[in-house]
């Protein structure tokens, strides 16, 4: 399929890129501020999806401020489910949750078709918007005029506002702030979640991407202060799966210019926020939701496995010293 004209004039240098955000874009209505929760998906014991424990967990986060959900994220163990468990988890979520809260969707997929048709499925499952990280198995193929294209075309034909995805760590890419300010132009690119760890670079990003409507959300609680801070507007947090609250607390505190409390706030959450991220993942997260009683973690879908008796001693200790878990009896 050939691209559209103003897709065709990036590539020529930064004089061809005058394509702008059409006032009224899909894009530009969609308000991002505030704390997501990248819900993680819920397996009975044979690894088949527990929608019942689904519905229970929205219940849960249901009473907390957040500004809404992403599911089938990099927490939602994806790139574990078939297709059609993807779209059923969007579909469920949309059923259980209010309609005040917006649903992200992760629809990416290797292919530029497969990644437009996901989309679309889950726009008629209903989600509100879809995050798409890029393709990474052909890395050394991934060039920055190959990922313009990519998602260039992908928001063209989406039914849907579409967020994009900055995680290095685990597709060896990291979008560049040229190409990120060049696809902030399409007028149905909502945002980026960035999970590179470099705040300087969301800060340069909000800059370059000025006027534009783009809205920039960092996707680490670790950093969620300093994000702020040089313009972010809310985030993606793993750790939202677990302390919600907290995370809407400290953007809260942050927005009254309370900045003494929450910059005390912002370094209780950064050693148990590393644990259930960088460090041990899912089945930690997960670990974390069944030991403070409210929420239903559960297995991890094979080949994940679940964390071991002293990893979860560790877990526990550091999330109740900072008062983030109950004492454990």
């Amino acid at each position: 399929m050939a691209l559209s004209k103003s897709v065709a004039g990036l590539f020529s240098g930064p004089k061809s890129c005058v394509f702008r955000k059409l006032s009224g874009a899909a894009s530009s209505q969609l308000d991002l501020s505030g704390i997501f929760a990248p819900i993680p998906t819920p397996f009975n014991p044979d690894e088949s999806l527990a929608f019942d424990k689904l519905e229970h967990n929205l219940g849960v986060w249901q009473k907390i401020p957040l500004r809404g959900y992403l599911v089938q994220g990099s927490n939602g163990e994806f790139k574990l489910l078939k297709d059609d468990e993807r779209v059923e988890m969007v579909r469920r979520s949309r059923h259980f949750i209010s309609k005040d809260k917006l649903l992200l969707a992760g629809s990416a997929c290797e292919s530029t078709r497969a990644t437009i048709e996901m989309s679309n499925l889950m726009a008629d499952a209903g989600a509100d918007a879809v995050l798409i990280i890029n393709p990474c198995y052909y890395k050394s193929a991934m060039n920055e005029e190959t990922l313009l294209k990519y998602f260039w075309r992908v928001a063209d034909e989406c039914r849907m506002p579409v967020v994009l995805y900055n995680m290095p760590a685990n597709t060896g890419i990291d979008l560049s702030v040229p190409l990120i300010t060049k696809l902030a132009q399409h007028p149905n690119i909502a945002g980026l979640k960035d999970s590179g760890a470099d705040v300087g670079k969301m800060a340069q990003v909000v800059h370059t991407t000025k006027g534009l409507g783009f809205q920039v959300l960092s996707g680490s609680a670790g950093l969620l202060l300093p994000a702020l801070v040089v313009g972010c507007v809310g985030g993606i947090n793993g750790f939202a799966n677990t302390n919600g609250a907290e995370l809407c607390q400290l953007i809260s505190l942050f927005k009254e210019g309370k900045l003494e409390e929450a910059g005390e706030l912002q370094r209780k959450i950064m050693h148990p926020n590393a644990l259930i991220t960088r460090i041990w993942n899912v089945p930690a997260t997960k670990a974390v939701m069944d030991a403070g009683g409210q929420l239903y973690g559960g297995p991890c879908r094979e080949p994940l496995a679940p964390v071991t008796k002293e990893q979860l001693k560790t877990l526990i200790e550091a999330f109740v010293k900072e008062g983030f878990l109950p004492q454990q009896k």
